[in-house]
């Protein structure tokens, strides 16, 4: 009789290990939770997903679908924030980018031919509201079958993104909407662009608005990874220092134009411009505080935190 009950005990904590390696194994490979509760007595479920939702997706309420207005929702491990700087160009860094959970891109910068430098997936494109025109120049490139998914969150001022039938960019992005059912267009709302202005005061002390300064991509693209990703890699953006001392070296400013405008000739003009202005550097130096306090770290060039 003792025997039998061994053997019971023996095969009950081998399926126990079993139940439990098989949900290491999937958590490990981040396979949706919901997917296990079928197999799971309903106590024994319970307990597992209070733990697993961590990994449950989040919604963004500051990032609305077009033209439902839905909340994004999307959450990523590790982020691969790829610039449009020629920084990438000849660092073949393109299977490191793709390696990362979620690779975001801006704008139109291209992949095709850079795969080597740039990587040739894209899960996600922060785009301001005067590159639209750009993507709608190839609308089956950018948001038919060949875009696989690809979320797009566009930014741009209430004058242009109003879905009141008066905001130009946005009805564009309705027409491609309704071109394109697949696609996953979001923009930013009114008070997501507020919030973005008030954070550019407090890290600056200056006003946005009566300083003549123009919020760039770079500048949205960060503030919503550090909301969506637990770890953040940045490649090919300089830092606030670089073009003082490496200013010498002539880098095109887009790696997809080569032998255009220079990166740093490009930095410095915006920087002083009296208006209207980027001020590419002045957020470069708000980049480093923001990562002594959150998981982002820079590639191509590495930007050396005191």
């Amino acid at each position: 009789m003792a025997w039998i009950c061994k053997k019971k005990w023996v095969l009950v904590s081998s399926l126990v290990l079993a139940v439990t390696l098989f949900l290491v194994l999937m958590n490990y490979l981040e396979k949706p939770y919901l997917r296990l509760q079928p197999m799971l007595p309903y106590g024994f479920r319970s307990h597992w997903i209070s733990s697993w939702q961590i990994k449950a997706v989040r919604a963004h309420p500051g990032y609305v679908s077009v033209p439902k207005r839905e909340p994004l929702k999307l959450s990523c491990d590790v982020c691969s924030v790829v610039s449009s700087s020629g920084q990438v160009l000849g660092r073949g860094a393109g299977t490191e980018i793709d390696g990362a959970a979620c690779v975001w891109r801006m704008n139109n910068a291209p992949t095709l031919r850079y795969e080597r430098d740039v990587g040739n997936r894209t899960n996600l494109r922060v785009v301001s509201h005067t590159s639209v025109p750009l993507l709608l120049h190839k609308p089956q490139h950018f948001f038919g079958p060949a875009s696989n998914g690809t979320v797009y969150v566009v930014w741009g001022p209430r004058r242009n993104m109003s879905p009141d039938g008066k905001g130009l960019i946005y009805n564009m992005l309705r027409r491609a909407a309704d071109d394109f059912p697949s696609a996953r267009i979001y923009v930013t709302t009114d008070e997501r662009m507020d919030y973005c202005d008030k954070v550019f005061k407090k890290e600056t002390g200056r006003d946005r608005i009566t300083s003549g300064s123009y919020l760039s991509t770079g500048w949205f693209t960060l503030i919503l990874a550090m909301d969506m990703c637990k770890e953040i890699r940045v490649y090919g953006m300089i830092n606030d220092t670089y073009c003082k001392s490496e200013g010498y070296r002539k880098v095109p400013y887009h790696y997809y134009e080569a032998g255009s405008r220079d990166e740093c000739a490009e930095y410095i003009l915006h920087e002083s411009a009296p208006y209207g202005g980027h001020r590419f550097i002045t957020e470069k130096t708000v980049f480093a505080k923001w990562a002594k306090k959150h998981p982002i770290k820079f590639f191509h060039p590495e930007w050396q935190l005191s």
